[in-house]
């Protein structure tokens, strides 16, 4: 078994730190852990301690978690003898940094765990509801709906992970959409974050259609959004749409520290009220 190497905390500082204006701005990220493990076999290793740290580095008010492991029996007795032990709560309460509130809900159901989607949030969150977006039975899916408490008024945020088959996606776009009409008040901030696996670049066009727009850094440059893969990102998967906000900065950190974590990148975007 691979020794649980930790990152030092100086690794993951190549950060835009947040910027204070008078103008309230909300930081928000999104990040796809991989279940808080890497490798295979003898190299397998436990990266949930890193990420620990990753996620306290992103300053985030939002923090959009997908693939995160409520438990999962193989893989605590596998990494129980190491450094860093396998941690005892589910991973989303893990990783939330201190102050932070944590939901979670099950996507998929395996036979030695579960899995799914997360929030961390700095601001108070209301009422979690979890919708079934699944496609076919080889893939369970999920949305994680949650009501953050901010500036006075309510932002309803959407964690998404969306399916590998384009026509899928498609699909949980509608559902997406259904549920959205019938929990989130017409007109209402809004936001919709996660791994789309848009390989091809497809979905924005239907997300406009629900009046969801993409956020995107307003220098337009590419490489402030490409996330996957890791080590040598060329596609964007990961993704921040909005309805009443407009982005103001966007960032993917890089570096050796960042690409063994996971095999995405996070993003993180800056948003002001629109």
């Amino acid at each position: 078994m691979t020794p649980v190497a930790p990152v030092h905390p100086g690794q993951l500082n190549a950060l835009p730190p947040a910027r204070r204006t008078d103008t309230p701005r909300l930081r928000v990220a999104t990040y796809n852990i991989h279940k808080g493990v890497r490798g295979l076999g003898p190299g397998k290793r436990l990266e949930i301690h890193n990420l620990g740290m990753g996620v306290k580095a992103l300053d985030a008010d939002l923090v959009f978690l997908q693939e995160v492991r409520l438990f999962n029996q193989r893989e605590a007795r596998h990494f129980d003898h190491t450094w860093f032990g396998w941690p005892e709560e589910g991973q989303a309460e893990f990783l939330a940094p201190e102050g932070y509130e944590a939901a979670y809900r099950t996507n998929a159901v395996t036979r030695d765990g579960e899995h799914g989607n997360a929030l961390l949030s700095r601001w108070p969150i209301g009422e979690i509801r979890h919708h079934d977006v699944s496609d076919h039975r080889f893939e369970q899916r999920g949305l994680l709906y949650v009501p953050v408490s901010w500036q006075g008024g309510v932002v309803h945020t959407v964690v998404a992970h969306l399916g590998l088959i384009h026509a899928s996606r498609v699909r949980q776009v509608q559902r997406l959409h259904d549920f959205i009409a019938s929990h989130v008040p017409a007109g209402e901030p809004l936001l919709v974050a996660g791994d789309f696996n848009d390989w091809g670049e497809r979905l924005d066009t239907p997300m406009a259609r629900l009046g969801l727009l993409r956020a995107r850094s307003p220098d337009g440059r590419l490489a402030s959004r490409l996330t996957f893969p890791s080590r040598v990102p060329v596609f964007a998967l990961d993704r921040v749409y909005t309805r009443g906000f407009r982005c103001v900065r966007s960032s993917v950190p890089r570096g050796p520290a960042w690409a063994r974590m996971s095999d995405h990148l996070p993003l993180l975007v800056e948003l002001e009220l629109s």
